[in-house]
């Protein structure tokens, strides 16, 4: 082989076979003679072709009929149907049942010329295919190795973070510092709710977003069995619509409900006095969401003097501000409610 294209021609004409091979072979191709479909078919079973030109007009079995055995081949080549008549309706079959192209026989050079420019136009088109397709199957390849990558990196990040909060929670039990345990406590929650989230994505299919409403439910269990309510009668319940997200701005919101449920449970209701704490999120018709963490306890005002260090709000109100938003406080009847409203254009930042 030399390089050349091997082309299959299948016309009954022997004459004007011998001219058209010699006149491909002269403008680069390799052209293999076939007299009819029966005759092609067999020479395909045993040799391989770049291309396969069909004459329409063949006595037995037509042009269409074989164009329709090659066509149900696999990795089947290109077919250009050839033929004697300008017909528009046998063009538009051939179209049809799969041929790359058409041409109308006719006589001298110039057929030979439109000859071999459909047949290189047509080889174009398929090797533009081909490495389409093969680029697609690549970055399929590549993109499913990332993914198993990302997810090997979340899950030794979450290890990570969980033997950091476990660290954490064991120094807190260890002082006998009030206010330095409870600051530790503090931290074991926040970290929690960044490690919450790596644990979902490299247990989810998807490493891209994250279903905050699943993630929530898991925080909130979290919060409930890390010692949140432990000898405090109130208890944490979740109302929350499906609102997907990506990883970081999942960390925000989680870190900032960690913060709200946290304080009020240590805020919101006198000593003893049973109470519930609701998490709410909600997707708006906007493309946003909103949070909203209400209680029905004996309330606070968000504008007042920070009871404590004040850490969590600054925390709070820091992280807000990078989802593009801010927390506010809306009126109720009984207890406190704080909203955080995410505008759509961060909602999947």
């Amino acid at each position: 082989m030399d390089g050349r294209h091997r082309i299959l021609y299948v016309d009954d004409d022997a004459g004007l076979r011998r001219l058209v091979q010699r006149a491909l072979e002269r403008r680069g191709f390799e052209v293999t003679p076939a007299d009819s479909a029966d005759s092609a078919l067999e020479l395909m079973r045993g040799q391989e072709f770049a291309l396969v030109a069909i004459d329409h007009e063949m006595p037995g079995r037509d042009g269409l009929s074989l164009l329709s055995d090659i066509v149900a081949m696999d990795n089947a080549p290109p077919a250009v149907f050839v033929t004697g008549t300008d017909e528009t309706r046998i063009a538009i079959a051939a179209l049809k049942s799969g041929a790359a192209d058409f041409v109308v026989k006719a006589v001298g050079d110039d057929f030979f010329d439109l000859l071999a420019n459909t047949f290189t136009q047509a080889l174009d088109k398929v090797a533009l295919q081909r490495a389409k397709a093969q680029a697609e199957q690549d970055l399929r390849a590549a993109n499913e190795r990332l993914e198993l990558i990302l997810g090997e990196i979340h899950h030794r990040i979450a290890n990570s973070l969980a033997i950091v909060s476990t660290f954490v929670s064991m120094q807190a039990r260890a002082t006998d510092n009030e206010a330095a345990a409870a600051a530790l406590k503090e931290t074991h929650y926040r970290i929690q709710a960044v490690a919450q989230v790596h644990r979902r994505l490299y247990t989810s299919p998807s490493t891209d977003v994250v279903e905050l409403d699943e993630y929530l439910a898991s925080l909130i269990d979290d919060l409930r069995s890390g010692g949140t309510t432990e000898g405090v009668p109130v208890t944490i319940r979740l109302d929350a619509e499906r609102v997907e997200v990506k990883p970081d701005s999942a960390v925000s919101v989680g870190v900032i409900v960690a913060e709200l449920v946290s304080n009020a449970f240590k805020y919101a209701f006198a000593p003893g006095q049973p109470g519930e704490i609701v998490v709410t999120l909600r997707a708006e018709e906007s493309g946003g969401y909103r949070v909203e963490v209400a209680d029905n306890g004996r309330g606070f005002n968000i504008a007042d003097a920070a009871t404590g260090s004040g850490l969590g709000m600054r925390i709070i109100r820091a992280t807000a501000s990078g989802l593009g938003s801010e927390l506010r406080q809306e009126a109720c009847d009984i207890g406190s409610r704080l909203v955080l409203e995410v505008p759509a254009a961060r909602a999947r930042a």
